[in-house]
């Protein structure tokens, strides 16, 4: 089961655990996955690549109704622009799907934000390193 994070769902977050380095991802998808760990790698069960999720305090509680945690996930699925930066055909050539914020923009109880970079905007400016 997953949904659309709210600021409210995150409050017990500890810390976002990175799999892959974000630095040069235009954007990811979240989602606020039911697992049955409060830490650790949650399972993924979606086409694509788990990119990060996050770990919850200690004292963070089940759901009363599941007995499971909410936690966040963040993943690209196969088509995303981020895995076909050059494809004209891609469909978020321009523009991104609902779920997908800028990595750049993700903390432990944030949910993070639609940037120009994740829009793929051409106001959008490359991160210099």
């Amino acid at each position: 089961m997953s949904a659309m994070p709210q600021e409210g769902d995150l409050a017990l977050e500890a810390e976002v655990v990175w799999l892959e380095d974000p630095t040069d991802l235009d954007y990811v998808r979240q989602a606020l996955d039911k697992v049955s760990t409060r830490k650790g790698k949650p399972r993924y069960e979606r086409d694509g690549r788990l990119i990060g999720y996050t770990n919850l305090t200690p004292k963070a509680p089940r759901s009363a109704g599941s007995g499971l945690w909410a936690r966040r996930t963040f993943y690209l699925l196969p088509h995303d622009r981020p895995n076909q930066p050059d494809d004209p055909e891609c469909p978020y050539t321009v523009g991104s799907p609902l779920e997908a914020i800028d990595p750049r923009t993700i903390a432990p109880g944030k949910v993070g934000e639609k940037t120009a970079r994740s829009q793929g905007t051409p106001d959008a400016v490359p991160v210099s390193s």
